[in-house]
């Protein structure tokens, strides 16, 4: 038998497997097979075989007899919790197994490359890069590339994120950090029995999100903002600093912002572009707008869009000569801007719009104080002349008087590229001698001679019906006029009724806040949904 053996090589013993010759370089997978199985990894392959319905039942009876055989509570209550953390370990096991095939499948089956991929997510918003994120181990690899924190979106309608979830995104764009949009944005709630919002406002819908001041009143008595005033320090550092080449700073509603937080900030974005704040500056607000002005004014050469919205309409009256004479000597850039709801002088405002000789998009909308004189003699080249937007709505003290001076002007020749005059006022516009009578049509506006003049010119003037507003001596009583006026209704009737003349607030395009396997046999091509979590968690995970 032996000397067969010997003579027959092909049926001698042999491994099974070909060993390499320096027992250093074992793989892992020799190591195993030549080493002593483990009792552990028998223990388990016996414990996972039972997957028929019959054996884990025999499985559970066992479980119960060993639990009767143990003497007192004590030591029944010590295997059960034994067995739950048993349960519980081998649960995890098999989910994190799970998640390595899971992005082994995925990066098989996904057809970009990693590079491409991720500039795929620097195009979505930050919301949709979150979802990305939490799909699978893959897209999570891919969604940690600066460029796709480029453009940091952060608003909602309710508190969904605090401080550090902003500086985690904040410092994992890093200097590539381009736009940054934070706070409540309270969406917009129809009236009864109108498919219209109750948001009674107008702005450039290319220029700014769909809501305004007056949204601030739904969400009174709601869970406030969890961000506070160092929500920005991120920004700030040295010449390498996320902030140094931002150029979109959008805020909404940060109750908790106060003037040193914010000016610090805008002291570390010297390339700010576009800066809009709302619903910080109000009487019980710690930012004010004439330091905020001083600071753009000091830091910010190169703006070219200022939108601030007060919470509370004639609440904040710091704006002073000196700060609007140095935002026109060291802001030269600015091409649209917009101060709504503040208690503005018509000689400051004439300083602003004189001085900016590239405005183009000019809003004082719900503005106190502001009679519409500072309009004068501004449609040649004293400042007004590359004007193309002019929105005048709500402005509680404009004058009748002053808004025929002003189409008169334009029907002369001035403001040769206005296109586009809002009068609009739910209260009525002010007469020239008693400011209590109140004026709510356009007969004294002339109107069709300005339409025939500019045949493209948009003029939008929605007054309510005469007698329906409330007594003007009642509303200067009390202590916020917008907290009255915010509460009527807007009006769509037009001033004369032709329906030729005037654009409604839905018609207008400046009026945009109205607003794992291959089971089946398929081939699986697909990616896996490898593991669900919340955005916020991957946000600080």
């Amino acid at each position: 038998m032996d000397t067969l053996l010997l003579g027959c090589p092909s049926t001698a013993k042999r491994p099974c497997c070909s060993l390499p010759s320096d027992p250093l370089v074992l793989t892992a997978s020799h190591r195993v097979s030549i080493s002593r199985p483990d009792p552990m990894d028998r223990l388990l392959e016996s414990f996972l075989g039972l997957s028929d319905s019959t054996s884990t039942l025999s499985l559970d009876i066992s479980f119960d007899r060993l639990l009767e055989s143990r003497p007192c509570d004590s030591d029944q209550n010590d295997m059960i919790e034994r067995a739950m953390r048993l349960g519980s370990v081998l649960l995890e096991a098999g989910k994190r197994s799970a998640r390595k095939r899971a992005t082994m499948h995925n990066a098989v089956v996904w057809a970009l490359p990693p590079d491409l991929t991720t500039k795929v997510f620097s195009v979505l918003d930050t919301q949709s890069v979150c979802y990305a994120a939490a799909t699978c181990t893959l897209f999570r690899k891919c969604t940690m590339d600066p460029l796709c924190y480029a453009n940091i979106d952060l608003t909602a309608e309710v508190p969904r994120v605090n401080n550090v979830v902003v500086s985690t995104f904040i410092q994992r764009a890093g200097k590539v950090l381009q736009s940054l949009k934070l706070g409540i944005v309270p969406g917009p709630t129809a009236s009864p029995g109108s498919s219209q919002p109750l948001v009674y406002t107008i702005r450039n819908s290319a220029d700014a999100p769909g809501f305004s001041w007056n949204d601030k009143r739904s969400r009174q008595g709601k869970e406030s903002s969890s961000l506070t005033r160092s929500c920005l320090s991120s920004l700030s550092g040295d010449s390498d600093a996320p902030g140094a080449r931002l150029r979109r700073l959008h805020l909404y509603n940060i109750e908790r912002m106060d003037n040193a937080a914010l000016c610090a900030a805008l002291s570390a974005c010297p390339s700010l572009l576009d800066l809009e704040i709302v619903g910080l500056f109000s009487s019980n607000s710690h930012v004010e707008l004439r330091q905020t002005l001083e600071s753009v004014s000091k830091y910010c050469h190169l703006i070219e869009r200022l939108y601030f919205e007060a919470s509370k309409a004639g609440r904040d009256d710091s704006l002073k000569w000196s700060t609007c004479n140095d935002l026109v000597k060291n802001c030269p850039h600015i091409t649209s801007l917009a101060l709504r709801g503040f208690k503005l002088h018509d000689n400051k405002v004439r300083v602003l719009v004189k001085g900016f000789h590239k405005l183009k998009y000019l809003d004082f909308s719900t503005s106190y104080s502001i009679t519409g004189g500072f309009l004068r003699n501004l449609g040649g080249d004293a400042g007004g002349n590359q004007l193309e937007v002019l929105i005048l709505r709500d402005c509680m003290h404009l004058k009748e008087v002053e808004v025929v001076r002003m189409c008169t002007a334009v029907i002369a020749g001035d403001f040769k590229i206005l296109r586009h005059l809002d009068i609009s006022n739910r209260e009525g516009l002010a007469s020239e001698g008693d400011w209590y009578h109140r004026c709510y049509s356009t007969r004294d506006i002339p109107v069709k001679q300005l339409l025939e003049e500019r045949p493209g010119f948009c003029l939008v003037a929605e007054f309510p019906p005469e007698g329906s507003f409330i007594d003007i001596e009642q509303m200067v009583g009390n202590e916020a006029y917008s907290d009255l006026s915010s509460s009527s209704q807007p009006s769509s009737q037009t001033s004369d009724g032709s329906g030729t003349l005037f654009t409604s607030s839905t018609e207008s395009s400046y009026n945009s806040d109205q607003g794992s396997g291959n089971e089946d046999g398929r081939e699986a091509s697909y990616i896996i949904y490898e593991e669900s979590s919340d955005e916020v968690d991957f946000l600080v995970g």
